[in-house]
């Protein structure tokens, strides 16, 4: 969707401080999908691209002229559109910290710009003012048996997250909530429960062929430690929408790890271009003509600084570390488990002390492992750094600290590994096809979870390589 610079803009960009909450929709009054966000890098701000073949490229970003975030774009039966969106109260109005409302536009098809003058607050602060509910955001249209209706992220991202919803006669409100919400949320249930799955919210749903309703939405599945190393996912729910209003079945009690799939759906994990899911094993050996799209570029295409040959990926490293904020030479995957190993193989000879590669941890540019191989003086050693930023605001800066360090052969190629259990991270290596042995014991994930590095993505599995390293032992 986003495939070339023009689009994306990211390149001096933080961690989730890029794309944020992606609204896909099919408008069938002129044959067109719209894709509406807001892209907080490159001063974009809310943007819609289109496109007649979602397959075949989208437009560059038509920038719309309003603020906030969270947009989502709604077609009516009768060929109108809308925007609808979270933003700030009217000024001198903000009732206390996290106050918010909920925006409707209506939206001109033929300039791609929301009307000048059309919006309207549907919603200020949430289900009850008077509760102060905080974040109302992400909010949805949709329209079943002639009524409209608003569905909305409440609570926050975090323990208190929720969704919630509205109805109307139109459009543009004015909109009254459901006597039942939330419809989803997981902030009431026991914190020590099995298989957890914890703050759930900022949803969609999608009616199938057979009118049957399902929900997606994001939650958590947190670590042993109570900690977030693999950010926000994305969970799908059933919904019950035989009454007035739609429910999510399992909502709002604790959720079991896997609802039985519908009749005739079959879980295609790995097959066919889709992604795995639950316990499994991949192996990419860098043979195939393109690189898998599960391979993450870091602020920039992956294209500029790798190349695949018969001997797997070549790396080109850029005079840039994974502690600034610009394009690193960096293959990441995402990490998908608590419990996990990542091998490479590595055929590496660092010609200065300003060469490095190897394996990184990485939850942001402030909170990372780097377990690689550099030189010092005429001998080869791997090392192993941990990073974690210190202060808060604009002071805030990342600090190194060097774990350890051990003289290596590289007259083969080593092989270097990460495990984890849980929170316990452990970094180890292999030279001449010996045994792995490991290298500053077990060390702590605090730094690549949520709950101390802040943030949304989750954490990064990377090979890396930089021409501009700064660790010294």
């Amino acid at each position: 969707m986003f495939d070339r610079k023009s689009q994306l803009k990211v390149h001096d960009t933080g961690i989730s401080a890029g794309v944020y909450a992606p609204d896909i929709k099919y408008n069938p009054h002129n044959d067109t999908f719209y894709m509406i966000t807001t892209q907080f890098a490159g001063d974009f701000g809310n943007i819609v691209v289109k496109t007649k073949d979602p397959f075949q490229g989208w437009s560059d970003p038509y920038k719309l002229n309003f603020n906030g975030i969270d947009p989502s774009i709604f077609f009516d039966d009768d060929g109108k559109a809308y925007v609808a969106h979270n933003d700030a109260p009217d000024r001198g109005k903000e009732l206390y910290n996290g106050h918010r409302v909920i925006k409707v536009w209506e939206y001109d098809l033929e300039k791609d710009q929301v009307v000048p003058g059309s919006d309207k607050i549907v919603v200020d602060g949430g289900v009850d003012i008077t509760q102060k509910p905080i974040w109302i955001e992400a909010p949805h249209i949709y329209k079943k048996n002639g009524k409209y209706y608003l569905m909305c992220a409440e609570g926050g991202t975090g323990g208190w997250h929720s969704e919630v919803i509205f109805i109307s006669d139109h459009p543009k409100g004015p909109y009254k909530p459901a006597p039942g919400n939330p419809i989803l949320s997981q902030r009431h249930l026991p914190k020590d429960r099995a298989n957890k799955v914890d703050w759930a919210g900022h949803a969609d749903l999608v009616e199938t062929p057979d009118g049957k309703w399902y929900g997606v939405f994001l939650g958590i599945r947190p670590n042993g430690k109570d900690r977030v190393n693999i950010g926000r996912e994305t969970f799908i729910l059933p919904v019950d929408w035989s009454g007035e209003f739609p429910v999510f079945e399992n909502g709002l009690v604790p959720m079991s790890p896997k609802l039985k799939l519908p009749a005739g759906v079959t879980n295609q994990t790995g097959k066919d271009g889709f992604f795995p899911n639950g316990n499994f094993t991949y192996t990419e050996n860098f043979t195939a003509p393109e690189l898998d799209y599960r391979w993450i570029g870091m602020r920039g295409p992956r294209e500029d600084f790798m190349h695949i040959g018969k001997n797997g990926v070549k790396i080109n490293p850029f005079e840039v570390t994974i502690k600034e904020v610009k394009p690193t030479s960096t293959l990441f995957m995402r990490q998908q488990h608590h419990t996990f190993t990542a091998t490479v193989t590595m055929d590496y000879t660092p010609k200065s002390e300003k060469d490095l590669a190897g394996l990184v941890c990485y939850q942001s540019e402030m909170f990372n492992y780097v377990f690689g191989i550099t030189r010092k003086g005429k001998d080869c050693y791997i090392v192993l750094e941990r990073t974690e930023a210190k202060g808060r605001g604009p002071n805030r800066r990342p600090t190194s600290t060097l774990i350890a360090s051990q003289k290596i052969d590289i007259s083969k190629p080593v092989k270097l590994q990460v495990t984890a259990q849980g929170d316990e991270y452990r970094f180890n290596y292999a030279e001449n096809g010996q045994e792995f042995r490991n290298l500053g014991g077990g060390v702590s994930g605090d730094i690549l979870s949520t709950n101390v590095a802040g943030g949304f993505t989750g954490s990064f599995i990377g090979l890396y390589a930089t021409s501009a390293n700064d660790i010294e032992f």
